[in-house]
């Protein structure tokens, strides 16, 4: 892979010197796994950085014999760093929810990148900043009706993740139970207001793609700024 490739494609190495670049894509390892496999096991964290090539996975929280979704990511995102730099144990695995590609980075050659690069120490505590901005949004919606965590959701995702198809934003066709986890609604809230949001023409599943449309996106965005 290509320096240039991986710059465009995560936040993180966008400001990354290219002599960094140079020297560390020699070490990383591309992984290749179908839908519903685990990317990364609970014993697993803190031994490398993955950044997402292609495809979507979900990280889920761990309690016994159950699990539930904590986030949905998709292409460009990174997870494992914080794991990296904390060294503390974590009880999530992430779980691909399609077909997926991964660029892995050891743990070694990823303190090491930050070391040496000031302009990636500063992009890791932008996107540290970004994310605690968007788990405290999340926090204040907790008193909001289900339909507007569930749209929040929405359109978050396809904020960070979706992609225009004919002018139309569109995500990856994300189970209602995950929905419903992240959204902290029930799976029947969830799958009941999608069918209202599809009625609506606000969205539309595309079965044999795997995507939901967002035919509505514009409408789901004015219903949050209410």
């Amino acid at each position: 892979m290509q320096p240039e490739t991986i710059a465009a494609l995560s936040p993180l190495f966008q400001a990354a010197n290219p002599k960094t670049l140079d020297w560390l894509l020699p070490t990383a390892v591309e992984h290749e796994y179908p839908s519903n496999r685990a990317v990364l096991m609970e014993d697993s964290w803190g031994n490398a950085a993955y950044f997402i090539l292609s495809g979507w996975v979900k990280v889920r929280r761990l309690a016994g014999d159950s699990a539930v979704t904590i986030a949905v990511l998709g292409k460009g995102e990174v997870f494992g760093e914080m794991a990296i730099l904390d060294e503390s144990p974590r009880s999530t695995d992430v779980v691909s929810l399609s077909p997926v590609k991964v660029l892995s980075i050891s743990a070694p050659n990823f303190v090491q990148t930050l070391l040496t690069d000031p302009q990636l120490q500063y992009r890791m505590l932008q996107m540290m900043g970004k994310r605690l901005k968007q788990m405290n949004g999340r926090f204040q919606l907790q008193n909001q009706p289900s339909f507007i965590r569930l749209a929040h959701t929405l359109v978050e995702l396809g904020t960070k993740y979706g992609t225009q198809e004919n002018g139309i934003v569109e995500i990856f066709n994300v189970p209602f139970t995950d929905l419903a986890n992240i959204s902290d609604i029930s799976v029947e809230d969830a799958a009941k207001i999608m069918g209202k949001f599809n009625e609506r023409g606000w969205i539309g599943i595309d079965s044999e793609r795997h995507m939901i449309k967002l035919s509505g996106f514009q409408q789901l965005q004015k219903m949050l700024d209410r």
